[in-house]
């Protein structure tokens, strides 16, 4: 678990960047509004403080915690590795997107979409795909896509297996982001990034106490990003969002809260850079590596690559106090994404020669939707005395739908490429069009789930809890027939907690997770899939042991683990048997420990900083040829680092440093990206309390590195990137 100690320029949320490549003309009318509206409202509001202001920077202290009702304690006493990732924090390193965020944790890496699976987040937990464990306010997501910070208060990151209150998946954990909601206050944020690479970043928060009501308020907030990506050419990413919330019986007894989310995005997609073929006779010294080709590198069409992405979200929830010691909450949420993309697969044309084909390229016509009603109801009993119970009974209803569109290629493939020096400009040849058929899958999942936190007394804590799931899919591929599957799953999870003294604990946790075969929805057999139709889920377990402590002053928050997970049934092919079926005959390893450090180090020094050290293993297989073998997407090691010092008061400066050790892209170990360390750095400067300035240095040397790892290719991590920022707070 890791807490934040922001600092101020995070607090007044201000951020104006210079281009070195180029303004946006919008984007410089906003600020100059936005510069001329915040002086204005902080003129009438307290024009005597203008000259006078002194700030403190290091005023305040800062302290998350998960938002879930499902974590019945803080995080000092419960038994399992949990990160939360602040607002600030996220405004510090100027994060744009998840894989922003994330880069704040320890124990995460990226991959790229392949394998019957959408571009956008991927990235693998503890050794194992965490694709479909991400949720929203604890509802979980959908879809393929890239998701923005705008709209969010925090991110939770939990670690190892939490499928009792989760549900499916979540084998290496699972990642939670925390909406923006109204609250009883007047305020009003704007941020104004620009920066190389024609980047341009507009924001905008506004929260509003609505008149004649005590307890009603309204909340805004709105996002406009377009950029080059740094480091690769053609590539961009364009997007706009809006979330509007309104809040009914604010801090009352019973809270009403009802958002709207949606999120455009029209991007040119990357698949990078192509793996050089073991069999490529030209480039024979470069087997199963990097091609030596200049990282920004981008083989696809102009003409024809393209990706358009809409995600919209409506969500009820009501909160009840029912008492003193007990509440209830009830959230229903309405989801959709729609992803209509293509994007080229580069690979080799020939084991003699060195031109990229572009016929392998990649559609993705998809639409998700889902219904989800959530309900929880916590009861404390002999609150503030020896065992205490903190009991949670929760039940979960939900139907998700995926349909995939067809499409059929008419004409002839495009034109190949040199490896070494691409032209996008080529000609496009092929045509897609949809044949109006597609593929369909349909989701039911009921869910019960109950949990108990026991203070026995002041030194000792017992938590528990079970869930059980039921999963039914109906998946009928495009001129297919329809395959059946339901999965009833128990999950649990026991903990012991020993504090020493109040602000430190000792714990041993111990849980399970569960992975149907359906999870991704999907039920096709299909290369390397033959036969999943019939596999029950596959299992795995954590024991977990640690330790946590508040020192100095509780300003500063370290924590250690030690965790071991082995997934005992896991899915395996024999590569001598003619009919290839996938059976539940495998085994595999993941142990190591992590280690977290954050708040305020000195007077004027915050870190936030994270190390894990893993070692995975295939340790049964049908594939001999697997056995011993590291899991994919896996380093050894990974370390994360942000910290911030305060020159002066209104002037502060901030360094980061990430860590990733060496990757295989397959469970073969053929193929590995090399380890790398990525640093960037920061200054701020604090006008007054409502006017600020940030200029943020991202990949401070620019590193050529992978950050991506895919089975033919790899994607490039971002070149450097300088943002000025300027935000505005009144």
């Amino acid at each position: 678990m890791n807490h934040y100690s922001p600092s101020y320029a995070s607090q007044a949320r201000v951020v104006l960047a210079p281009a070195t490549r180029g303004f946006r003309r919008s984007a410089v009318a906003f600020a100059v509004a936005s510069s001329v509206m915040a002086g204005a409202q902080a003129q009438q509001a307290s024009q005597a403080s203008e000259d006078a202001q002194v700030i403190d920077v290091f005023g305040a202290q800062f302290e998350s915690e998960p938002a879930s009702m499902k974590f019945r304690r803080s995080l000092l006493d419960t038994a399992q590795t949990v990160t939360v990732i602040p607002e600030s924090l996220i405004e510090d390193r100027a994060a744009s997107t998840l894989r922003d965020v994330l880069r704040n944790v320890s124990g995460i890496s990226m991959q790229a979409g392949e394998g019957g699976t959408p571009a956008g987040d991927q990235m693998t937990i503890r050794g194992y795909s965490a694709r479909t464990d991400i949720f929203v306010d604890n509802v979980r997501d959908f879809g393929g896509y890239t998701r923005d910070p705008f709209n969010l208060e925090q991110v939770e990151v939990v670690k190892g297996p939490s499928s009792d209150y989760s549900g499916r998946g979540s084998t290496g954990g699972s990642i939670n982001m925390v909406s923006k909601s109204a609250r009883l206050d007047d305020s009003t944020s704007s941020s104004v990034s620009l920066g190389s690479d024609d980047y341009s970043r507009l924001t905008l928060d506004v929260n509003r106490a609505l008149s004649g009501m005590d307890d009603a308020a309204f909340r805004l907030n709105m996002l406009y990003h377009d950029q080059d990506t740094p480091g690769r050419d053609e590539v961009s990413n364009k997007r706009w969002g809006i979330a509007p919330s309104l809040g009914f019986g604010i801090d009352t007894d019973t809270e009403v809260n009802l958002s709207l989310f949606h999120l455009q995005q029209d991007n040119v997609p990357d698949y990078g850079i192509p793996w050089v073929p073991s069999s490529n006779v030209p480039l024979a010294d470069y087997a199963d590596e990097a091609p030596p080709v200049d990282f920004s590198n981008w083989y696809g069409l102009k003409s024809r690559d393209f990706e358009e992405i809409e995600t919209n979200m409506a969500t009820v929830q009501l909160d009840r106090h029912l008492g003193e010691n007990s509440s209830f909450q009830n959230i229903t949420r309405w989801g959709s994404t729609s992803r209509d993309s293509m994007i080229t697969a580069p690979r080799f044309i020939s084991n003699d020669s060195t031109d990229i084909r572009r016929s392998d390229e990649k559609y993705r016509d998809q639409a998700n939707d889902i219904l989800s009603n959530q309900s929880n109801l916590s009861i404390t009993l002999n609150p503030g005395a020896d065992w205490e119970h903190r009991i949670l009974l929760g039940a979960e209803v939900s139907r998700e739908n995926e349909k995939r569109y067809t499409q059929v290629l008419t004409g002839t493939d495009s034109p190949s490429t040199d490896l070494f020096n691409p032209n996008p400009d080529d000609a496009y040849l092929e045509n897609y069009q949809r044949t109006g058929t597609a593929s369909n899958s349909d989701s039911s999942s009921v869910a019960f789930y109950v949990s108990d936190s026991i203070e026995i007394n002041q030194h000792w804590q017992i938590n528990g809890g079970l869930r059980w799931d039921s999963f039914e899919i109906e998946y009928t591929p495009d001129g297919g027939t329809l395959a059946e599957r339901t999965d009833r799953m128990l999950s649990y999870r026991g903990g012991l907690v020993y504090k020493p003294v109040e602000n430190g604990s000792l714990y041993v946790g111990y849980g399970t997770s569960f992975n149907p075969s359906a999870e991704g929805l999907t039920l096709g057999g299909g290369r390397g899939a033959a036969g999943i139709e019939d596999l029950d889920p596959e299992e795995s377990r954590t024991l977990e042991v640690g330790t946590k402590w508040q020192l100095a002053n509780r300003n500063i928050f370290i924590s250690a683990a030690v965790f071991h997970t082995e997934k005992t049934n896991a899915r395996t092919e024999n590569p001598d048997d003619p009919n290839d079926l996938l059976v539940l005959q495998g085994e595999q390893e993941v142990k190591g420990f992590e280690l977290g450090l954050s708040g305020r180090i000195s007077e004027r020094i915050n870190a936030f900083a994270g190390y894990t050290r893993m070692d995975t293993e295939i340790t049964k297989s049908l594939n001999a040829a697997q056995v011993g073998q590291s899991l994919d997407n896996s380093p050894k090691d990974s370390f994360n680092l942000w910290s911030t010092y305060a020159v002066a008061d209104k002037f502060e400066l901030g360094l980061g440093a990430q860590y990733v050790g060496e990757r295989y892209n397959s469970t073969a170990n053929t193929r590995f990206a090399p380890s790398y360390w990525v640093y960037e750095a920061s200054a701020s400067y604090a006008v007054n309390d409502r006017l600020g300035f940030r200029l943020n240095v991202q990949n401070l040397t620019d590193e050529k590195y992978i950050d991506y790892v895919g089975g033919g290719h790899f994607i490039p991590g971002l070149g450097r990137a300088v943002l000025l920022s300027s935000s505005f707070h009144f």
